[in-house]
């Protein structure tokens, strides 16, 4: 291959099937995920042109968005999401599709499993009807959220026309401080670029601190790419990939997986790639964020005070008084000291083994605010088995902390896990729009599990570093 592409131009003209007249190119999906909220409508369009999926072993279904966390016992208290679930049981079962429904031990949240059963691999183009789809990028693949429309498209051809993107290489190189994680890392640059920065790039994240980050790590950085506009994010494969890679079911074995490895560190970009735009960042410059906003990008690190609205662009301003409006915030505050009724640790961004544990080092010993309502859940059944044989669940239930069964739960509040009337959660998820967890006034801010976990038992926005240096005294 080209020692002047990059991982995204290399992967992306491996599938194109063909440059339509539109200048779109019609791309050859390797994989395609679906769950039960946006692949009812799509189903039934098949059915009403009488087609078939074309692949269904390139298919891969699971719930997720509509499951309850708590009592998981059909049919569901809720009618529509019975209904939704009834809809995705028959449309697998009739189509051909497997499907991790609640009582296969490998259900979980879409873009958990994916990875979690070697289905996500190194070079692939994987959809689904998700705006997180990005997640599955840390493998270096090409992976995009898709509208209904475009998921009954891919069904009934396993292909889509898409535009293709320029690509902006995003490093960070340097040291991350002490209680710094990936989720402080992703929230720093897109409070640097902004929620529109990325539109029309994909994003590779690239330097010495994506390189020492573990895949869960990497995850949780492409997962948040959408948020910063991008059309997907993607980190190169490295032994670290391949070392996640080896033994997953979907995987494959042998010299089998030998040839794969080969091939997949291959399409790296080289040293002599290009790209449409370079950004670079200091990883001295990143501590603990906090979102304080109603956008992802409205943070600020968790020493710091929320800046004045003079400070902002004039074109911003309305909507940063918006945001302290509904907030209920005030310039120049700090945010450190803010007062939650809520702690989540969950979703699609820090649902993973590895967030739990870390979360965990924090609670332990310790007890949950009086009036915080925290609650774990973990991002599938087999990250809950997991942890609860490592004995994480024994320390949040201690500590107070509600553990629950695996599922999107309250990052988008499709199920019973709200916020009720104007509540504050300090959450491990990726979105703080208005309303986004389940009330029309309730309120976000995004920050790492660990920062979470320290938040509950403080029962306020806490650095996590002066908790962490406690344990460690």
């Amino acid at each position: 291959m080209s020692n002047t592409k990059n991982l995204f131009d290399k992967v992306w003209d491996l599938h194109t099937v063909k440059t339509l007249d539109s200048g779109q190119d019609q791309l050859l999906i390797g994989l395609h995920l679906i769950h039960e909220v946006t692949s009812p409508q799509a189903f039934e369009m098949l059915r009403d042109r009488d087609l078939k999926v074309m692949f269904p072993e390139r298919t891969m279904a699971t719930v997720d968005h509509i499951v309850p966390t708590q009592n998981q016992a059909r049919p569901f208290e809720d009618n529509l999401a019975e209904q939704m679930m009834s809809a995705i049981e028959k449309n697998c079962r009739e189509f051909g599709i497997t499907l991790l429904d609640v009582d296969d031990v490998r259900q979980g949240i879409v873009h958990v499993v994916g990875p979690e059963q070697g289905l996500t691999q190194p070079g692939m183009t994987i959809v689904c009807g998700d705006s997180h789809t990005s997640t599955h990028g840390a493998f270096g693949s090409i992976a995009l959220g898709i509208g209904t429309s475009q998921v009954a498209h891919v069904l009934a051809t396993q292909t889509m026309a898409l535009g293709r993107p320029n690509v902006r290489q995003v490093k960070v190189n340097g040291e991350l401080g002490p209680g710094v994680t990936a989720k402080d890392v992703t929230l720093y640059i897109i409070r640097k670029l902004g929620v529109q920065g990325g539109v029309g790039y994909a994003y590779e994240y690239a330097g010495d601190v994506f390189d020492r980050m573990s895949m869960e790590e990497r995850m949780t950085v492409c997962n948040m790419s959408i948020e910063g506009g991008a059309r997907c994010g993607y980190i190169n494969p490295d032994q670290t990939t391949i070392d996640y890679l080896e033994g997953r079911p979907f995987s494959p074995k042998g010299a089998a997986f030998d040839k794969a490895a080969e091939w997949w560190l291959s399409l790296a970009s080289g040293p002599d790639a290009q790209f449409d735009d370079v950004v670079e960042f200091d990883a001295a410059d990143i501590e603990p964020t906090v979102t304080w906003g109603i956008t992802p990008a409205q943070s600020v690190g968790v020493s710091e005070n929320l800046a004045p609205i003079s400070s902002y662009p004039e074109d911003e301003q309305t909507l940063i008084k918006e945001a302290f409006r509904y907030m209920e915030l005030e310039e120049n505050q700090p945010i450190k000291g803010q007062k939650i009724d809520v702690a989540f640790i969950g979703s699609c961004t820090n649902s993973r083994i590895s967030d739990l544990r870390e979360a965990a080092k924090v609670v332990e010993g310790r007890q949950v605010s009086d009036h915080v309502k925290a609650l774990v859940v973990p991002g599938s059944q087999l990250v809950r088995k997991q942890a609860m044989e490592e004995g994480l669940d024994k320390i949040f239930i201690d500590a107070g902390f509600e553990w629950r069964e695996a599922g999107c739960s309250m990052c988008l509040a499709m199920n019973p896990d709200k916020l009720v009337g104007n509540e504050l959660c300090a959450s491990s998820s990726n979105r703080n729009f208005k309303g986004r967890q389940g009330s029309p006034t309730g309120r976000t801010l995004l920050m790492s599990p660990t920062m979470v976990a320290a938040a509950a038992i403080n029962g306020c926005v806490t650095d996590v570093r002066e908790m962490l240096s406690a344990v460690t005294a």
